[in-house]
C-alpha cells in the first residue's frame, strides 16, 4: 500500500507520519517511511539543489522537471521495490504537491505538471492520500515556533504564494475524492493520529 501525506507548510503532517507509522509497525506491518523530494542519496542531492535558499534564480519549469527528476529516482530505488515486497510505503509528499505548488501556485498549470509526471512516474499514484488543511497564516505561525525545523525557498515565498498552494490543494482533493481525505490540520496532534489511523485501517481490511 502506497500512502502519501500532503498539505501546506507547518500543516503538522511530518509529526503525524511519525506517530502513525509508530502504530502500524506496532500493529505488526513492515513499514517504510521516506519523503519527497528525497529518499534515495541522488533525490536527496536533488532536494538539496531544488531547496537551497541560495537558488532564487531558479526557473519555475526547471523547478517542475527537477521535482519530477526526483521523485522517478525515488520509485526506482524505494517506492516500486518495497512494494512489491508488500510492505507499506507511506511518504512525506508526491506527486500532488508538484501539481499544488508548481502547476498550481506557480502558474505553469496542473495539466501540464501532471503530464510530466505522468513520464516520470509512469502513472503511478498512491493508494491514499491524506491531505492535511490548514489557514497558512497559522501554518507558517507554526513554523516560525519550531526551531529544530528545516527553513527552505519555499518558506521565503509570500502569504499569497501560499494560499495559491492551499486553494489548488483543495481543487485536488475535488478532483480526486476516492484517493485524498481530507484532514482539518488544526485539530490537536492526537486527534488527527487518530483519524488517520482509523482511515489507514478501514483500507487496509479492504
Amino acid at each position: 500500500m502506497f500512502i502519501t501525506f500532503e498539505g501546506g507548510e507547518g500543516s503538522g503532517k511530518t509529526t503525524a507520519i511519525k506517530a502513525i507509522t509508530k502504530l502500524l509497525q506496532k500493529d505488526g506491518y513492515k513499514v517504510i517511511l521516506t519523503r519527497e523530494p528525497g529518499g534515495p542519496r541522488i533525490s536527496e542531492d536533488i532536494r538539496n539543489v531544488i531547496l537551497d535558499k541560495k537558488n532564487t534564480m531558479m526557473d519555475k519549469r526547471t523547478e517542475a522537471l527537477l521535482y519530477a527528476a526526483s521523485r522517478r529516482q525515488h520509485l526506482i530505488e524505494t517506492v516500486w521495490p518495497n512494494l512489491k515486497k508488500g510492505n507499506i510505503v507511506i511518504c512525506d509528499r508526491y506527486l500532488d504537491s508538484s501539481l499544488a505548488y508548481q502547476g498550481g501556485a506557480r502558474k505553469i498549470g496542473i495539466d501540464n505538471v501532471l503530464n510530466m509526471n505522468m513520464f516520470a512516474t509512469e502513472g503511478t499514484f498512491p493508494d491514499l492520500t491524506f491531505l492535511f488543511d490548514i489557514e497558512p497564516k497559522l501554518g507558517l505561525k507554526r513554523i516560525s515556533k519550531n526551531k529544530g525545523r528545516e527553513v527552505n525557498r519555499l518558506d521565503l515565498e509570500r502569504i499569497s504564494f501560499h494560499n495559491e498552494v492551499r486553494k489548488n490543494f483543495l481543487l485536488l482533493a475535488k478532483r480526486y475524492p476516492k484517493r485524498i481525505v481530507k484532514i482539518d490540520a488544526s485539530k490537536t496532534p492526537e486527534e488527527i493520529v487518530k483519524e488517520v489511523y482509523r482511515a489507514i485501517k478501514k483500507r487496509l481490511k479492504k
